[in-house]
């Protein structure tokens, strides 16, 4: 039987022969690595390619999950050399921006909304522009101008700003513009819409969450309650609307972080669709918060993993969100956890229409 390979000297984890590290944890790699006690066609060290997951490196090791679901521990003086490598194209990249909204306004149901050919006139008492806006995608089923009229006439008729959501760059963007319209919200970045794997954003979450003592464990509810509700202006505004519409969808889930007291330190939800209709195995992330005082404890990663692991319960496998342009932070923390820019959208208004939020 052939003597084992010598292990390699020197620094193997984060050393110069491979450009990994803890900072890959959640992301697709390959690792080139010996195999111990095994020899190769031409008398030395016996090595292998792993493409894969990874999923936790510690001082010792690193795990790595491939593609058929075997999870191998590598010691980290056997790796070679390794790197991360870009996620395999996706399908759902592909979805046209137009069905992803569809399936995202399902997910943030109005109170009251109106068919205007293929768009929809949506209407929720002012709790969030999003349900209180024009979806506009497709064709009005009449003259362009009429369709504005009767978009300006259903928010006029309901004491509400007439607002429109377009997808950026798209015919229905252009056309409003040529038409007059411009930004509802001048200044300000326009809305990531990102999509990402259910499966690998939890792995991401898991890794990412904190090992501090302290932090309290979080709650999982279907139904809002007044401590998820009081960070939120707009709800506390419209408290009938905003229960209406965050409780809307088939199934939902509220997810909190409090403390002794009650008082809720983060939350976020988790809204998706009915089995058998349009993006049933989707699930929306939205209205992840932490309070500022609390901030940088992994707050948002102990709630984004509940939601996830909602999902991933009810079978979901695509998970969207929505998320400002200039929110660097949010943008990042998305980007760590496997989420991939796939449209953006804007909210118009008719020129000279008062541009409240």
């Amino acid at each position: 039987m052939p003597s084992p390979p010598a292990e390699p000297s020197g620094p193997a984890p984060r050393n110069r022969r491979s450009g990994l590290g803890p900072h890959c944890v959640g992301q697709r790699v390959v690792v080139r690595r010996v195999l111990p006690g095994q020899t190769g066609p031409t008398g030395g060290p016996a090595m292998t390619d792993l493409l894969g997951v990874m999923e936790s490196w510690t001082a010792e090791q690193t795990t790595v999950r491939a593609e058929d679901g075997a999870v191998t521990a590598i010691a980290l003086r056997d790796i070679v050399s390794g790197k991360p490598v870009p996620p395999r194209p996706s399908t759902r990249l592909r979805v046209p921006a137009g069905k992803a909204e569809r399936i995202a306004n399902a997910g943030w149901p109005a109170v009251h909304a109106e068919p205007l050919g293929d768009w929809l006139l949506r209407a929720a008492d002012g709790f969030s522009t999003r349900a209180n806006s024009a979806l506009v995608l497709g064709d009005p089923g009449r003259p362009l101008r009429d369709a504005l009229d009767r978009v300006r006439a259903f928010y006029g008729a309901l004491g509400l700003p007439t607002r429109a959501q377009v997808v950026v760059g798209s015919d229905e963007h252009g056309a409003l513009e040529r038409a007059g319209w411009v930004s509802a919200r001048p200044g300000e970045a326009d809305t990531s819409f990102q999509l990402g794997s259910v499966s690998r954003a939890l792995r991401a979450a898991r890794a990412l969450l904190p090992g501090r003592p302290g932090v309290p464990p979080v709650t999982t509810t279907g139904i809002t309650t007044t401590a998820w509700l009081a960070d939120d202006a707009r709800a506390r505004a419209h408290p009938e609307a905003a229960r209406t519409v965050l409780e809307g969808p088939p199934r939902v889930a509220f997810a909190a972080v409090p403390d002794q007291a009650g008082f809720v330190l983060a939350k976020g939800r988790a809204a998706a669709a009915a089995p058998g209709s349009p993006g049933e195995d989707w699930v929306g992330i939205t209205d992840v918060w932490v309070h500022p005082e609390h901030r940088r404890r992994g707050l948002a990663q102990v709630v984004l993993t509940a939601l996830l692991e909602w999902a991933a319960e009810g079978g979901a496998t695509t998970a969207y969100l929505q998320v400002r342009g200039d929110n660097p932070a949010a943008l990042a923390l998305y980007e760590r956890m496997g989420f991939v820019a796939h449209h953006d959208y804007r909210y118009l208004t008719p020129a000279g229409s008062h541009s409240s939020g």
